[in-house]
């Protein structure tokens, strides 16, 4: 399932790689070489291999650059029982994920520069997937007093967050964004209200009144994503939205872009594919934050991507321990895991709308990556060695066992999915490697 060999050259053959002047994929081999990506060339005519390099067979295989995930959370320090950093570190990569940002909803909560180093420590030594902290926009995430984030920005955050804690106090939330907006830190924030439907299971519909449960309506969202937007234009702070849910929401956000406000939006993957009628008998696996909601607004998320309303698609991973989601619906812990399956419900839902998957790989590839104002390298010659090498069109069924995450609470368990990962690359080290 992974390599521990330090090759100094990886020789990639007959993997399909993106031409932009064919507008289409195309087989060739690629050499690899400290770190960079030293020579792309025709299948056909490709040079000898070496008998000391790492010889990966990516025939039926595309070959692009390695995905980002802003939404996966890793239980260090205080939940590992959840799911440690290596075992979802593990999972990140054998998902082609090789840049995460971690909420700061740990435990402890990242409101302090010691836990931050010590998280980002924890994962360098790890020599996996780079994490990047978002740090607590408020102490303990308990919405009374804004952390000091130039501390944590200077240990290492990249932003803050209150994760899925929203702010009760909005001359708080003016104070943050104001702090913020002076150093220019980003923001990012969940739209919810903390008051209407508080301590609620699902979407307000026809399916939530069936099953007798309370009902989370999406003014719930829209209201308090209204207040954000306009606290964010009177203080011109940077806002990034985090997993929007309903169709109100998207041509909320679609105006505020129109008019200029510095603002960027994600949406989770399950969103993407499930609604309310997916609870069906009480299924705990698809209690979600925010809640799955009803096929127009599941349609207006596609639209939203499309039209750049929404820049791209996370996985809102969230190990969620087994008992815990085992208890009544209105009792169990919201929460999916989705490392491993980022990327193949990319694809199907990619399919399912008729979008290209060169252009579908960009949404969780290099448009995340700019958002974060990362480097990101193509797959060309010279560039860093960032690779992932995938089988578009390998069926596999999730199943608990096959699953790298310490979490095993999905909503798509039994499911067949298209798009496996067999290998994942790094500056040019391979650090997961499928038997094939």
């Amino acid at each position: 399932m992974g390599t521990d060999e330090n090759f100094t050259t990886i020789e990639i053959l007959n993997g399909l790689v993106y031409c932009d002047l064919e507008k289409k994929f195309i087989p060739k081999n690629i050499k690899i070489f400290s770190g960079k990506i030293q020579k792309i060339e025709p299948s056909t005519n490709a040079s000898p291999v070496s008998p000391s390099s790492l010889k990966i067979d990516a025939e039926n295989c595309i070959v692009t650059n390695t995905f980002t995930d802003c939404a996966v959370r890793i239980k260090e320090p205080g939940s590992e029982y959840k799911g440690t950093m290596y075992s979802e570190l593990k999972s990140a990569v054998g998902g082609g994920i090789t840049r995460l940002v971690c909420p700061p909803d740990t435990d402890p909560v990242l409101d302090e520069p010691g836990l931050v180093k010590m998280l980002i420590n924890k994962s360098v030594d790890f020599k996996n997937a780079v994490v990047k902290p978002l740090g607590a926009l408020t102490q303990k995430l308990d919405g009374y007093q804004i952390t000091e984030m130039g501390e944590l920005f200077e240990a290492g955050c990249i932003g803050f967050s209150q994760a899925n804690k929203p702010i009760r106090d909005h001359q708080v939330l003016l104070k943050a964004f104001q702090y913020a907006s002076n150093f220019d830190f980003p923001i990012w924030l969940s739209p919810q209200d903390p008051w209407i439907g508080r301590d609620g299971d699902m979407h307000s519909g026809l399916t939530c009144t069936r099953l007798g449960l309370k009902g989370i309506p999406d003014c719930a969202e829209t209201i308090n994503l209204v207040t954000l937007l306009s606290i964010a234009e009177i203080t011109n702070a940077r806002l990034h939205l985090c997993r929007l849910s309903s169709r109100q929401s998207v041509e909320i956000v679609r105006k505020a872009k129109k008019e200029g406000l510095k603002i960027t939006a994600d949406v989770g993957i399950h969103h993407l594919h499930l609604t309310d009628l997916d609870v069906g008998a009480f299924n705990t696996n698809c209690k979600a934050t925010p809640p799955f909601r009803a096929q127009r607004d599941q349609e207006a998320l596609t639209e939203g991507l499309i039209d750049g309303t929404i820049d791209f698609i996370c996985s809102d991973h969230t190990p969620v321990e087994m008992e815990e989601k085992t208890l009544p619906f209105s009792e169990a812990t919201a929460g999916q895991i989705g490392t491993e399956l980022l990327l193949p419900l990319t694809l199907s839902w990619a399919k399912r709308n008729k979008i290209d998957i060169y252009e579908a790989l960009k949404f969780i590839g290099e448009k995340p990556a700019k958002m974060l104002n990362d480097e990101f390298h193509k797959i060309e010659e010279g560039e860093a060695a960032n690779v992932t090498i995938f089988r578009p069109n390998e069926p596999w069924l999730v199943q608990e066992n096959d699953l790298l995450s310490q979490g095993k609470n999905s909503p798509f368990l039994g499911y067949e999915m298209y798009g496996k990962v067999y290998s994942t690359i790094i500056n040019g080290r391979c650090i997961f490697l499928k038997d094939q």
